[in-house]
Parts: structure tokens; C-alpha cells; sequence
């Protein structure tokens, strides 16, 4: 059976590069140099993730956090 899910996934820009986390995938993380290293990285382990999740008889959650940007505007510096 295939399923297909789309879990929100923070990235952070780190000193060298970036890191990124699955909120709803406790200790599912990925950093790399580039944006697109990070993101391909995380792909990989997110896959990896639920194949584990299975193969040990636990439950897949199911993707609830959402992330979205909110721009605000500000005169302070």
C-alpha cells in the first residue's frame, strides 16, 4: 500500500549553511551547506523516517503542523 503525506519542515540558517526539523517527526533533522543540499537531505530522511516507523510496528503520524511566513512591518530597526 502506498500512502503519500506532506509534513511542514522548519529551516534554519545556520553559520554554515542550513538545519532543518519535521515538527511532527520528533528527531527527524537534516543539515547541510547549501538550502537545496538541506531540503534534499531531508527528503531522504523523512522517507527514512516512516520506513523505520513501520518496519517497528509504530504509528505514522499524521502531518498536523503548518508553517507559513507573516510579514510585519516595523519602524524600528
Amino acid at each position: 500500500m502506498e500512502y503519500e503525506y506532506e509534513y511542514a519542515v522548519i529551516f534554519e540558517r545556520t553559520g554554515t549553511g542550513y538545519s532543518c526539523y519535521v515538527p511532527d517527526l520528533p528527531g527527524c533533522v537534516a543539515a547541510a551547506s547549501s538550502y537545496a543540499g538541506t531540503k534534499r537531505l531531508i527528503t531522504e530522511a523523512i522517507s527514512m523516517h516512516l520506513k523505520s516507523l513501520r518496519a517497528s510496528g509504530e504509528p505514522v503520524c499524521a502531518p498536523n503542523a503548518v508553517a507559513t511566513m507573516i510579514r510585519i512591518s516595523s519602524s524600528e530597526p
